[in-house]
């Protein structure tokens, strides 16, 4: 909804997809990249903090290598990692599939460093879905 319906989330849309063409529509680029930077870090800091009092514990290597699974999340999803596409509901649908991957192959007893390897292929296959159908288009 914000991104489509405020002006902060057509700015960050707009700035997404080229950061030139932004600037010549008007879009204050630095500003606007200042708020998104911020409330990247607001909601990481609060993601910490909920995650720290889950675990009753801080840790500084939790969360390692997550941020592969919020890409792999986000290109599953239908997000192109080329800019200027979005599908909010698409990358909560990519969110619930890593999620549901990342037990599964938990339960199964496979070895972390084969489940990183598994998330790239995925994330590689994607991309390339996602390169061919922009070649159609």
């Amino acid at each position: 909804m914000m991104m489509s319906r405020m002006s902060f989330g057509r700015h960050v849309f707009a700035i997404g997809g080229n950061v030139n063409t932004a600037k010549i529509c008007g879009v204050n680029v630095e500003v606007t990249l200042l708020k998104v930077y911020i409330l990247a870090g607001a909601l990481a800091g609060l993601a910490g903090a909920m995650l720290t009092s889950r675990a009753y514990a801080g840790n500084p290597t939790f969360g390692n290598m997550w941020e592969l699974d919020a890409i792999a999340a986000a290109v599953i999803g239908g997000t192109s990692l080329a800019g200027g596409v979005d599908s909010v509901p698409m990358c909560i649908v990519g969110a619930l599939i890593i999620g549901v991957m990342n037990k599964g192959l938990n339960m199964l007893g496979v070895d972390p460093y084969w489940q990183q390897i598994i998330k790239g292929m995925i994330i590689i296959g994607a991309v390339l879905l996602d390169a061919q159908k922009r070649k159609k288009a």
